[in-house]
């Protein structure tokens, strides 16, 4: 993967309750390269993390991925219709 950073990314698990992002900075150099991302809900919450874990395709994928409905919904209570 090319330096510098896609500004989207979709993380495999949540990140403080988030699964997409956005780039909002990035720095360092060789190994030491590292990206700042926000949630694209929530810009003002902020996460680092190092250029070499957002390569890994088990941690991140590069773009927003469709998520199942249940990953991305709240759960809404159910209503029953019997009495």
């Amino acid at each position: 993967m090319r330096w510098p950073p896609n500004q989207a990314w979709t993380s495999a698990s949540k990140r403080e309750g988030y699964r997409h992002f956005e780039v909002k900075q990035f720095g360092g150099k060789g190994s030491e390269r590292w990206v700042e991302l926000f949630p694209v809900n929530k810009k003002e919450l902020r996460i680092k993390v190092s250029w070499d874990e957002l390569k890994t395709h088990t941690k991140w994928t590069s773009g927003w991925l469709q998520l199942p409905k249940d990953e991305d919904a709240v759960a809404k209570p159910k209503i029953s219709l019997t009495s």
